[in-house]
């Protein structure tokens, strides 16, 4: 793509690139990294973690869980697996079907690409042993708006991670993963649409679904259970994101099952949460709750960055057959 990056923005680069020196994170992690484009209409924007955690508490069946650390941080939401683990969702404090002003995130700086102060991404490198490394690139986004079938909203959550995982062999990238709903899809590297060596990402409006090109997208054929041409993820070249001078940066052994920071004082607690980044899916009679033809408009939040399969074989999720293609 014939894109000009800005100074500013290539000098944060060099300045992470030196804070990164030295320590576990190999170089080209950053120098391969995906960029992201978000929709240009998208009003939710990547969103800070922490912030996250002030917006939320800890409830089982809608009922606050005692007992627990308060306030919560990324330093200790893992306490909460201890007081229901998985059956744990971060409630909103505020009614989310009103969508309250922190759902916003914080939009990117439109000179340097920059979440400022708001750390929207978690950067994962996995050695998975003979020279194959694989860097995940996982993105935070407040909320989940989800794609329109015919005039219905489906598929809105609070808590929303997505990812692009780039698999090098000897330091050269040879695969690009997007993370697409429950699925997804792999492009070789050489196939990927990039600005210089880095990968492009396009974030599908609300549901920050990733895409390697812009364009209306069919949810059809990523799930065979969705009808075709009833429901769209839509993403274009327009508010470009790089995720990676907003990051904590980590590796990640799949044998402990242990994140390792990469840089001192880093968070790390909080990637140990078993438990839901979001709302629980509400019950049908909830004010604000619809159903169409078996969607309800508000589901239940995800898991966090270690249930997305880190210790894959394949470039793919494991739940499905991996095709790795080689052309858009």
């Amino acid at each position: 793509m014939s894109v000009k990056i800005s100074p500013e923005s290539i000098s944060l680069t060099e300045e992470l690139a030196k804070s990164l020196n030295h320590t576990s994170i190999p170089e080209y992690v950053l120098e391969y990294a995906p960029y992201v484009y978000l929709h240009r209409d998208d009003a939710y924007y990547p969103s800070d973690m922490a912030k996250h955690l002030e917006n939320t508490y800890p409830a089982i069946n809608f009922t606050a869980v005692e007992g627990g650390p308060n306030p919560l941080t990324l330093d200790n939401l893992n306490e909460l697996n201890e007081l229901g683990g998985e059956s744990i969702f971060l409630s909103s404090t505020e009614d989310v079907v009103t969508l309250p002003k922190f759902l916003h995130g914080q939009e990117p700086d439109p000179v340097t690409y920059r979440t400022d102060n708001a750390k929207s991404c978690v950067v994962i490198v996995v050695d998975k042993g003979s020279g194959l490394i694989d860097a995940f690139y996982m993105y935070w986004y407040i909320f989940n708006e989800g794609p329109s079938a015919a005039g219905h909203r489906v598929g809105n959550h609070l808590g929303d991670w997505e990812h692009n995982m780039v698999r090098f062999q000897n330091g050269t990238p040879t695969a690009v993963w997007f993370s697409q709903h429950e699925f997804g899809f792999a492009f070789t590297y050489p196939a990927v649409q990039k600005i210089g060596k880095r990968p492009v990402s396009f974030s599908a409006k609300g549901s920050h679904a990733n895409y390697a090109v812009a364009g209306n997208l069919d949810l059809h054929n990523t799930n065979g259970l969705i009808p075709a041409h009833v429901v769209y993820d839509r993403t274009q070249q327009g508010k470009l994101w790089d995720p990676t001078l907003s990051a904590y940066y980590y590796t990640y052994s799949t044998e402990k099952k242990e994140f390792t920071p990469a840089i001192e004082d880093t968070p790390v607690n909080y990637l140990y949460f078993e438990g839901k980044w979001g709302d629980a899916q509400f019950p049908i009679d909830k004010n604000g709750q619809e159903e169409f033809y078996g969607y309800v408009k508000w589901v239940g939040g995800p898991q966090g960055p270690w249930f997305k399969h880190l210790d894959r074989p394949d470039v793919c999720l494991p739940t499905r057959e991996c095709v790795v293609k080689d052309r858009l």
